[in-house]
């Protein structure tokens, strides 16, 4: 907790801060979140995970952010490498 804030709040529909931040490509938050401790699996109440969303939305330095902390891209409905696949990404292909 910083400042009084959880790390992993989340809003209404389940989005957590780091959710958020990846699917809105701030890279640079998304480290400050996960150095702080943030649950880079955390999937919201549709079972997507931050990875997923950054995977959708194509912000490539937010992907190589959450893999390098571990994120699992097998993970969520769709799954991020599910979502690669459908929009012909390669982040996944050989993977």
């Amino acid at each position: 907790m910083d400042g009084g804030v959880p790390i992993d709040l989340v809003n209404g529909s389940g989005d957590s801060l780091l959710m958020l931040a990846a699917y809105h490509g701030h890279a640079d938050t998304v480290r400050a979140l996960l150095g702080r401790g943030a649950e880079v699996d955390k999937r919201n109440d549709r079972d997507q995970s931050p990875l997923a969303g950054a995977v959708f939305k194509d912000f490539g330095e937010v992907v190589t952010v959450l893999l390098a902390h571990g994120a699992d891209p097998d993970i969520g409905t769709p799954s991020a490498r599910q979502i690669a696949a459908m929009f012909d990404r390669d982040a996944f292909k050989d993977g």
